[in-house]
């Protein structure tokens, strides 16, 4: 009898007690989105060349995430992962490596798209998901390499919305999404998730003093890498349209202190052969002292775009992207103490601006 009982829980053991735990709802998800969606996510070595002190070069590595877009074998990373390279080896899922080239490049928004050729059984696309409607608290995962630990998943909510980030060119990115599912060296450019297992975002930095996560992640919102995506795989840039100057921010105590009678933008520099400098725009003529600051002064101070009060350069370059090459502006400047309007047809930006 003993022998009996003994056999009969070593029976149930064996072959039932695998069974007893179940995973919930959510882990079950979050497996399935790892499964579903990782061989979507690629890692991505990049190789950059500098000189020691005799002139030898110095070739150094430096790694980062990207994800499969479309069966061509277009992947879409960050451009920082990819700026300088002289060479990218990209590792999809499943081990296997491909040489890759950069197809186009967006400083100001960081992103970049490059490509690899492959068998098509290996190119798995990620589902494209929307940024729009996104809630403060909903659930995000992250599919990434960070720190070089491959195919790694992360878990959190989305933070907050709208953040700002300086992009390595000083442009400033709008719509930022922040989140603390955990994202670190590695990790950027590949996917951030919704619970559906469409990409929200494409992750980008981290804040952090200790150079690892702590809970502050940041992702470009995946309609930015919309709108720019075609632009990237066909002309290899997105063209903007550009007026040509370089302005300094002016705000209202500093406008009394310079005898101006408004804030706004101060435009101290004009490109040569931009749109400003064939309006007739005056750039700044001297330097002037404000307590411990050096302020351009004597140049047309910008005061409105379209009728829309100017306060700083990133509120005009938020203006600038709305409107399109060869649309024509109508900009509100003051020269000297007298107010003007001047219509102004824009010009692309030309590369590297």
């Amino acid at each position: 009898m003993k022998n009996l009982l003994r056999l009969s829980v070593f029976i149930f053991f064996f072959f039932y007690a695998p069974f007893l735990y179940a995973f919930s709802q959510d882990e079950e998800t979050n497996i399935k989105i790892y499964e579903d969606v990782g061989p979507s996510v690629v890692n991505i070595v990049s190789t950059t060349v500098s000189y020691d002190y005799f002139y030898n070069t110095v070739p150094s590595t430096g790694a980062g995430s990207g994800i499969i877009i479309d069966k061509r074998g277009y992947i879409v990373t960050n451009y920082h992962v990819i700026e300088g390279a002289r060479s990218l080896d990209v590792t999809l899922f499943d081990g296997t490596k491909f040489k890759a080239e950069v197809v186009g490049t967006d400083p100001g928004d960081d992103l970049a798209v490059v490509k690899i050729k492959a068998p098509l059984s290996k190119l798995i696309p990620a589902p494209i998901g929307e940024s729009s409607n996104l809630k403060v608290g909903q659930k995000v995962l992250a599919i990434g390499n960070p720190f070089g630990l491959e195919k790694t998943l992360t878990v959190g909510i989305i933070s907050s919305l709208g953040r700002t980030m300086r992009a390595t060119n000083g442009r400033l990115i709008n719509g930022i999404i922040q989140t603390d599912a955990a994202i670190n060296p590695g990790n950027s450019g590949g996917p951030l998730l919704n619970n559906e297992g469409k990409m929200i975002g494409v992750n980008t930095a981290i804040f952090s003093p200790v150079g690892a996560s702590i809970g502050i992640g940041f992702a470009i919102p995946v309609n930015t890498v919309k709108k720019v995506l075609n632009q990237l795989i066909e002309k290899g840039y997105v063209s903007r349209p550009w007026l040509g100057i370089a302005g300094q921010n002016i705000d209202e105590t500093d406008a009394r202190l310079l005898g101006l009678s408004s804030g706004g933008v101060l435009i101290a520099d004009i490109y040569k052969g931009s749109p400003a400098e064939k309006a007739g725009l005056k750039g700044s003529t001297k330097n002037v002292r404000i307590g411990n600051l050096i302020i351009a002064a004597g140049g047309d101070l910008i005061t409105g775009l379209n009728g829309k009060k100017i306060k700083s350069m990133d509120e005009f370059n938020d203006m600038m992207d709305e409107f399109e090459v060869n649309q024509t502006i109508t900009l509100g400047i003051i020269r000297g103490k007298q107010p003007m309007s001047l219509k102004i047809r824009l010009d692309e930006m030309p590369r590297g601006k």
